[in-house]
């Protein structure tokens, strides 16, 4: 396995994250990779064309009713690695922050109807990657609402609820049974890690002294993978065929395969697009790539590498799938994963190349498979410009 240790995660995360590319050192080697960042640049120009088209009157993008169909869109249009950081968004962006800005509450989240924590991580995350003077203060009322979001049921301060510590898709009701999932949270702790920059400049000494629990969080993400050694929950195994990935929450598995393993228990399944988003959560909670519970997702994501299906769910959440892996390796500044024959596979070039070879001749995407909206051309096109622009960065 490969690292780039020349720069340090959180400025490349930050570079990556905010389309910053003047980070990188010059050098004598030839470009191997300036042919195929030249495709990419291309396909990511069809792309974002292929959005303006979709964008309705309103400024939203797809359903409305949630605005974080169009916080990713905005996102990729301000990642766009062919646009500097001082140039203006196109009009249709700044159409859609006046949508999603339209959409802020009181308390400070930002969504329409429902599915609070989603839609509001998602919309931080797009105002962050554009932060306009004007846009500060709902910056941070966003993230005091994200941060207000984290679960501490039963006894307050003590993680004693296996939910503890993590994000869902808005907070439980007094009469709602305790719950929280991987994705939420690492949507939630992306819009905190990537906001916290302004936080730290800008926020008030009483929203520092409430920030994240964020070794809550790191407990809650260790409650989702399939490691005995740092999950306490009696699901958890080291199953070869799931040790080191992750679950959507703690004793639950989108994937309907199962095991039973010798002791009688069942081996809930890891699988990609999840195991992407616990490795992610992990980073931005401050954990390095040597730490051995991403070490043990690394060698769980080697094992499993493929472009063809979402290792687990085959077809279903493809596209989540590569927009978690683009993000998780490049922010974690790796090159190549080790796969279980021991051989190393360059995931920047294999995923640049695929998505290349599957973009519609009208610049989208789509998954014929249409569980989690990857039936909606605009959200799969999103996920896939935001994953080629990370992977355009990384192949500098």
């Amino acid at each position: 396995m490969k690292t780039r240790t020349q720069r340090s995660l959180i400025t490349a995360g930050l570079a990556l994250g905010l389309g910053l590319t003047g980070l990188q050192a010059q050098s004598t080697q030839p470009d191997r990779n300036a042919s195929l960042r030249q495709e990419i640049d291309l396909a990511i120009s069809k792309g974002l064309a292929f959005l303006k088209t979709q964008q309705k009157d309103t400024g939203a993008w797809s359903n409305p009713e949630e605005p974080a169909i169009t916080a990713l869109v905005l996102s990729a249009f301000a990642a766009d690695p062919a646009r500097k950081p001082a140039d203006p968004l196109p009009a249709e962006a700044d159409k859609g922050y006046k949508f999603i800005l339209s959409n802020a509450k009181e308390d400070g989240g930002i969504y329409a109807k429902g599915r609070a924590n989603y839609n509001t991580s998602l919309s931080l995350l797009a105002l962050t990657l554009n932060a306009k003077p004007e846009y500060e203060q709902t910056i941070l009322k966003a993230r005091r609402f994200v941060v207000g979001q984290q679960n501490d049921f039963d006894t307050k301060g003590s993680a004693d609820n296996a939910f503890d510590g993590g994000i869902g898709y808005g907070r439980p009701g007094p009469n709602s049974p305790a719950h929280a999932d991987l994705s939420n949270t690492h949507f939630a702790l992306e819009s905190l890690y990537y906001s916290k920059r302004l936080f730290e400049d800008k926020g008030t000494p009483e929203d520092k002294k409430n920030d994240l629990n964020w070794a809550a969080a790191i407990k809650f993400v260790e409650r989702c993978q399939n490691r005995p050694e740092s999950n306490d929950q009696a699901w958890a195994s080291n199953d070869p065929k799931n040790a080191g990935g992750f679950v959507y929450e703690p004793g639950v598995s989108k994937a309907a395969e199962v095991d039973k393993l010798p002791d009688g228990r069942t081996a809930l399944r890891s699988y990609g697009s999840i195991s992407y988003a616990g490795m992610l959560s992990f980073i931005y909670a401050g954990l390095t790539p040597e730490d051995p519970r991403i070490q043990a997702v690394l060698k769980w994501l080697g094992d499993n590498f493929t472009l063809e299906e979402n290792p687990g769910l085959g077809q279903e959440g493809k596209f989540y799938y590569y927009h978690t892996m683009a993000k998780a390796l490049s922010v974690a500044n790796l090159d190549e994963l080790k796969t279980k024959d021991g051989k190393t596979v360059d995931w920047r070039n294999e995923l640049g190349r695929h998505l290349l070879n599957i973009q519609k001749p009208d610049g989208s995407w789509l998954n014929d498979t249409g569980r989690w909206m990857e039936n909606d051309p605009v959200l799969v096109t999103a996920y896939t410009l935001l994953a080629l622009e990370h992977t355009y960065r990384a192949l500098q």
